[in-house]
């Protein structure tokens, strides 16, 4: 054998043991976004309304303007400019088979910024996207791609940070890839506890009751409910020594979040275990989800309870129609039955990704109770594993299949209005989630000088009107609906207001500063023009604020006419017109 020869085979062999066997994976690497040391403001997976958050949130040393790197070789695919969300975002596909996603940049880099600038012109807008081939923009590990700043739906300076599957665009939790970089040895914590009993409604109910309601048994007798009989009670330690007396079907809930050395912050909790007995019952795995995955975060939590008191509860039980894949029970989806007068030792583990853990332990004391029967004097059922359609006097509901998470009874009422367009329909007594959407229509006689075309659905509850949208013909208006409860007709006539903040040194700052708000139905679009012609004006949405870089946009010192038009969603439009020397 030749030397040469031999060579060869030794590089053949090397590059052989280096690669993966058949039927294995290569763990991607990923480097650091940032230079200096990591600290999270936000993890994979916060609960969040409406969604999970989809990536890592670092914080920038409070200051926005710091180089962002590239995690790992590729290429820039895609940036987008937005008023509220990411605002400034970028996306680099990677030749891992994973794409990241960095939100809320201060700025691209200035061939990117040129491009942007560009197409804002050409299409007259602040929001555009574009998309760029592999050649175009490549990048390698440790370059610098743009900046973190604080754009669109941000409230301080930080860097969203996501990755991605690149083939199921489907996020990842990205902290396993920086375990070595960021400090844990805090374990999550427990505030509060809550249980419930099955829904009267079902074929198997259940009554929960505290210490105090059950001493006072027979003063307090559970009253006929449309909803599930619940009891929430605060923690005070690992070990709080909580008791429920309780009968029938049970699940339970917990409100916890997870920590971090270095940070006040606190962070949605990667692990979830329900123990009955040292018997697992259910638990969580939040390591990823697709997009169409999040609006299920609704079913997983308790819905009406975050939405009336801001507190997260994360529901052992998991509905008949909630495949979040992160989501795991036994054969009873989590539900619990207590049907033996004994103590029923319940136990929460919350873990982190770095092992922290700790349990949380309390009783469900068996009592026999009556449960009593539910007979409504009206009742319509909407069954969640069909279509259902309700209809009675012009008014019509269209849940379509696979919308419901579980059965829902309808609590229909017609409340009279004396100030909205139409009577209150009351559908559920509380705020219950739909997957995605529902139909409904409300038949309505506009009251007299009222344009049918400013009409609009809205939900109502203790705090207003919430604008819902919805298309009015031959005296019903129809409009798609997110959940169900409340809702009525109201008009917008009022036209959104337009107010110069500090134009006296407008000219100074060579900035023009205006507040745009509509306070019904919100802002639809907005357009700005100096002398006539289109000009760029930057619009963030958190602080409703409309800017216009006069340098970077070429208006130089001089009289010039400024005129800005905004529109709310009903077509009503206001117009500023000023005569300004800037």
């Amino acid at each position: 054998m030749t030397k040469t020869r031999r060579f060869f085979i030794h590089i053949i062999s090397i590059l052989c043991c280096a690669m993966p066997m058949k039927g294995q994976t290569a763990a991607p690497e990923f480097g650091v976004p940032f230079d200096f040391p990591l600290y999270l403001s936000g993890n994979f997976g916060e609960l969040r309304s409406n969604h999970f958050h989809g990536g890592l949130d670092f914080k920038t040393q409070g200051v926005v303007g710091k180089p962002l790197l590239a995690i790992a070789d590729g290429y820039i695919s895609k940036v987008t400019v937005t008023p509220g969300g990411y605002g400034n975002a970028l996306y680099i596909t990677h030749d891992n088979g994973y794409t990241s996603v960095h939100g809320h940049l201060d700025r691209f880099l200035p061939e990117i910024a040129r491009l942007v600038h560009e197409k804002q012109y050409a299409e007259q807008s602040f929001v555009v996207t574009l998309e760029f081939a592999p050649e175009e923009f490549p990048v390698r590990q440790g370059d610098v791609v743009a900046y973190a700043g604080n754009s669109g739906y941000s409230f301080g300076p930080h860097l969203h940070m996501e990755i991605r599957t690149t083939n199921t665009n489907e996020p990842i939790d990205p902290l396993p890839f920086y375990k070595d970089k960021i400090v844990d040895n805090i374990a999550p914590r427990a505030t509060r506890i809550m249980v419930y009993g099955a829904p009267l409604l079902s074929p198997q109910g259940g009554k929960v009751l505290s210490v105090s309601q059950w001493e006072n048994l027979e003063t307090n007798e559970m009253s006929v409910e449309k909803k599930e009989p619940s009891v929430s009670s605060p923690l005070g330690g690992n070990e709080g020594g909580l008791v429920f007396y309780c009968w029938g079907r049970i699940s339970t809930a917990i409100s916890a979040n997870d920590y971090m050395n270095g940070t006040t912050n606190n962070y949605g909790v990667r692990y979830v275990r329900l123990y009955v007995d040292d018997l697992l019952v259910s638990s969580s795995d939040v390591d990823r989800f697709s997009f169409d995955e999040n609006r299920l975060i609704n079913s997983w939590t308790d819905y009406a309870e975050q939405r009336r008191s801001g507190r997260w509860y994360m529901r052992s039980a998991i509905a008949e129609n909630n495949g979040l894949r992160m989501l795991h029970a036994d054969t009873d989806r989590g539900w619990v039955t207590i049907n033996e007068e004994r103590d029923y030792h319940f136990r929460y583990e919350l873990e982190d990704l770095y092992g922290n853990r700790s349990n949380y332990r309390f009783v469900v004391r068996g009592k026999r109770m009556d449960i009593p029967q539910h007979l409504p004097d009206y009742y319509y059922l909407m069954d969640a594993s069909r279509p259902n359609r309700f209809y009675t006097q012009g008014f019509e509901l269209w849940i379509p299949k696979g919308e419901l998470f579980d059965d829902v009874e309808l609590a229909y009422d017609v409340i009279p209005s004396a100030t909205d367009q139409a009577p209150h329909y009351q559908l559920t007594h509380s705020r219950i989630p739909l997957r995605k959407a529902a139909e409904i229509t409300i038949p309505v006689s506009p009251r007299q000088g009222t344009d049918p075309k400013k009409l609009y659905v809205a939900r109502v509850d203790g705090n207003g009107r919430q604008y819902c949208g919805g298309n009015y013909r031959f005296g019903r208006i129809t409009a798609n609906i997110t959940e169900l409860g409340t809702y009525t007709v109201c008009a917008d006539t009022v036209a959104p207001k337009i107010t110069p903040i500090g134009s006296t040194s407008w000219r100074k700052q060579s900035r023009i500063v205006c507040r745009i708000a509509d306070g019904e139905t919100g802002i639809r679009d907005y357009r700005g023009t100096i002398d006539g012609r289109w000009v760029l004006f930057q619009y963030s949405s958190k602080n409703a604020r409309l800017t216009c870089d006069l340098k970077a946009e070429g208006i130089g010192h001089g009289k010039h006419e400024i005129e800005i038009v905004v529109t709310d969603m009903r077509g009503n439009k206001s117009k500023l017109t000023m005569n300004c020397d800037l």
